[in-house]
């Protein structure tokens, strides 16, 4: 969208409560969003009556009054209702979306607000803002400060390892889980195509594609990634306790990111668990590493509904609609 000097996009009004619009909230992504939406009393939430969700006159009415608009739609509803928002000149709203349709869009700001000292800030100042995949946003974590640092060459071939609980599988995954077809355990995205390869690989800072191999378990939620290093192929050959001091830096003062005390194999305990971050939107950052084998494993531990989509989204919301907190 361009705007010339008498087209220019309304201001969130500062003594009013800011009004948010989820458009497609009956997905988990979106109910998440609600519930959390639910809990915060400085912002107001309007809704669309369920006969007129595919109305668009009616939803076009709807966003010219709210500052923010939330899509929890699949790739082309997102294109088709940003498309519309894109029409709507100085009555546009900001929006947030949760599919995959813009993660890589040049024109879009990446709504990990953590993924560079001012990332926050171009988020607060940004009309479109995507929302990270769940699993690049641990993948991401890990890799962009070591990247930044030179300690990892953008060149060199990453293995992303990850499972996750079945809930952000959609609807047939969660029901073939829940209703005991699936089975346990299983690989999957063996054809090279993950749909989130684009961002992780982007927003990661590597020029080399990365190997992603992800999995899911015969649990709800729960997210771990996991990022495998032969540290003396690693230029000046980094021990496991440099990686962590780097990251240690990158996140200091985040409110949800936290690295957690390295874990040399010497006094390691040497296991990790999916599901200890649920319901919440924490990021925790681990350094498993064995200075005798000269390996490293680096690993995000997450909510795959929390920080990994909802929890995300409302935390970008807030920077978008400008409040100090986000």
């Amino acid at each position: 969208m361009t705007l010339t000097d008498t087209d220019q996009p309304r201001s969130i009004g500062a003594t009013t409560k800011p009004t948010v619009f989820v458009d497609g909230g009956s997905g988990t992504t979106g109910l998440g969003i609600q519930e959390r939406l639910g809990q915060q009393s400085d912002v107001a939430v309007k809704g669309i009556a369920e006969d007129k969700r595919k109305d668009v006159s009616a939803k076009r009415a709807l966003m010219a009054e709210v500052d923010l608009v939330i899509l929890c739609l699949p790739d082309d509803a997102a294109k088709q209702t940003v498309a519309l928002i894109d029409g709507m000149g100085a009555a546009a709203p900001k929006v947030l979306d949760a599919s995959t349709a813009f993660r890589v869009a040049p024109d879009w700001t990446y709504g990990f607000p953590e993924l560079a000292p001012d990332q926050a800030d171009k988020i607060r100042a940004a009309r479109k803002v995507s929302n990270p995949g769940c699993y690049p946003t641990g993948a991401i974590a890990l890799l962009r400060p070591l990247v930044d640092a030179a300690l990892l060459p953008a060149d060199y071939p990453v293995t992303v390892n990850a499972v996750s609980g079945y809930s952000g599988g959609g609807k047939s995954m969660i029901a073939s889980f829940e209703d005991g077809s699936a089975p346990a355990f299983e690989l999957y995205g063996l054809g090279f195509e993950h749909k989130h390869l684009p961002e992780m690989q982007l927003y990661s800072g590597l020029t080399r594609r990365p190997i992603f191999v992800p999995s899911v378990g015969n649990f709800r939620q729960g997210m771990l990634v996991s990022v495998p290093l032969q540290l003396d192929t690693l230029p000046g050959k980094p021990g496991g306790a440099d990686l962590h001091a780097t990251l240690a830096k990158r996140y200091a003062g985040s409110t949800h990111v936290a690295v957690m005390p390295f874990d040399n194999a010497a006094s390691g305990s040497g296991k990790l668990e999916p599901e200890a971050l649920n319901e919440t939107d924490r990021l925790e950052l681990y350094v498993f590493a064995s200075d005798k084998h000269h390996q490293a494993v680096l690993v995000a531990r997450l909510d795959n509904l929390g920080k990994g989509a909802s929890g995300a989204a409302v935390q970008n919301m807030r920077l978008m609609l400008g409040f100090a907190d986000s």
